[in-house]
């Protein structure tokens, strides 16, 4: 009985951590420019913020390769990347897994855009989406829709997998016309 209370107050720990750390307000803020990055994708391409300069870019942030949540997400931007490319804007995903669990994601979900293998941390900490739990850190799940001078025009925190890119889409249309 006493182990069982110990997991089960082990368990409630961890949940407790995990949403804390996921609502916690985010220190960057719509106007200031986005921080810069130097990661390699799933085709072992290495990109840079100033590699979409003059383009707008859905910096989005995820936990974990293949999950179900993940793989929504994924594959909702896959769906709207036409509409992202007619307003000239780009998607990148990024997640603390590595080239290869990437390139195996890309692969089986047929995903035409970059994943940013951010196996430090160091780049989703620096947008205020990591999650560190010691031996355990994973992205949150939020977006940055960062125009083409490089600063940031929309905060999306604890996205929705299931209408991420459709707010984007919605968000890119009326901040063009502004």
């Amino acid at each position: 009985m006493m182990e069982e209370l110990t997991i089960l107050l082990a368990v409630m720990t961890l949940g407790f951590m995990f949403w804390y750390f996921s609502r916690r307000a985010a220190a960057l803020k719509v106007g200031q420019s986005a921080p810069d990055f130097r990661l390699i994708d799933q085709h072992e391409k290495t990109y840079s913020l100033t590699d979409f300069r003059g383009k707008w870019l859905a910096l989005y942030f995820y936990p974990k390769d293949d999950t179900p949540g993940c793989t929504k997400q994924a594959c909702t931007f896959r769906d709207g990347l036409q509409e992202l490319a007619d307003l000239g804007a780009e998607v990148v995903g990024v997640s603390v897994d590595d080239t290869s669990s990437h390139a195996d994601f890309a692969t089986k979900f047929h995903l035409q855009f970059p994943l940013l293998a951010d196996t430090t941390g160091e780049v989703a900490a620096s947008y205020d989406s990591l999650i560190n739990l010691g031996i355990i850190k994973f992205a949150k799940r939020n977006t940055f829709l960062i125009d083409p001078y490089g600063k940031i025009a929309r905060l999306y925190l604890s996205a929705s997998a299931a209408r991420n890119s459709a707010e984007v889409i919605e968000d890119l249309k009326r901040l063009r016309m502004a």
